[in-house]
């Protein structure tokens, strides 16, 4: 089965981070990718660039880059990629994870098994410097009718494991500008429209978060952003309004935590341990 791969790299990316997502991309799979989409996003640097060329010659033809003149973010970024997609089937990625090595094959099959499903992802391991000191599992529901259920509270979906039908993603609209939250904006989309969706349940990727990530999302800013998702899942009509205000009031009274108890919040109640 054909399947494009979409990545977005921008400046600040660590190269490290990069060797190690183009590897599991394309060295270490028991299934490689027919084409893989690799998005500018500004210019990146001497440094990304040489990387990026010698995976180039590594890879060939499959990996198709486009630059973009300057840094949109992530979310345009990811629209304009799109456009490059030449399959119907488009997987994420970010480009400082790394795959399982059965990733794109577990995936495979359970597109060949499932042909009404249009948007699905797994499980992911977190890390901070190297998957070997992986603790943390985020987890997400598997089956459509408790990804609707768990989606009216939180994202239903790891973003960097998601594989989607490009036509169903372009109809709706693509990703839309919703600060931090283009891809829990989009899912939302989906799910509204009635659209059948799942998640595996197998981990296939790890997934790199370093320098406590969780606790930073938080200021006024993510506020705003709270409130256009709130008005998104009204207008859906995904959530009664009563309990889609009082999630609100809930999660913007988290977004006003100090960094240390929000970091603590996100790693005891939002993850699930490795043991």
């Amino acid at each position: 089965m054909n399947f494009s791969v979409l990545l977005s790299l921008y400046h600040k990316e660590n190269l490290l981070a990069l060797e190690q997502c183009f590897q599991s991309i394309w060295k270490d799979q028991t299934i490689q990718p027919n084409e893989i989409i690799l998005v500018l996003d500004g210019p990146i640097g001497e440094e990304l660039s040489q990387c990026v060329k010698k995976w180039q010659q590594i890879i060939g033809k499959p990996l198709n880059v486009i630059p973009l003149s300057q840094n949109v973010g992530l979310g345009k970024a990811l629209n304009k990629g799109l456009e490059h997609c030449s399959n119907e089937w488009v997987f994420r990625m970010d480009t400082d994870d790394i795959c399982k090595p059965d990733r794109f094959e577990k995936q495979i099959q359970f597109i060949r098994h499932n042909p009404n499903v249009v948007l699905f992802g797994g499980q992911i391991l977190e890390f901070d410097q190297t998957p070997d000191d992986s603790a943390v599992i985020k987890s997400v529901p598997t089956t459509h009718d408790d990804i609707k259920e768990f989606a009216q509270k939180r994202c239903p979906f790891n973003h960097m494991t998601v594989a989607y039908k490009k036509s169903v993603i372009t109809e709706l609209g693509g990703y839309q500008h919703h600060l931090f939250m283009e891809d829990y904006n989009l899912w939302l989309r989906v799910i509204g429209k009635g659209y059948e969706v799942a998640n595996l349940s197998d981990i296939i990727l790890y997934a790199r978060v370093g320098n406590g990530m969780h606790a930073r999302r938080k200021g006024l800013e993510y506020i705003k952003s709270e409130k256009q998702l709130l008005k998104l899942k009204k207008d859906l009509k995904l959530q009664r309004p009563i309990h889609a205000n009082i999630l609100f009031l809930i999660r913007s009274t988290f977004r006003l935590l100090p960094s240390s108890l929000l970091g603590k919040i996100y790693n005891s109640l939002l993850r699930k341990k490795v043991h």
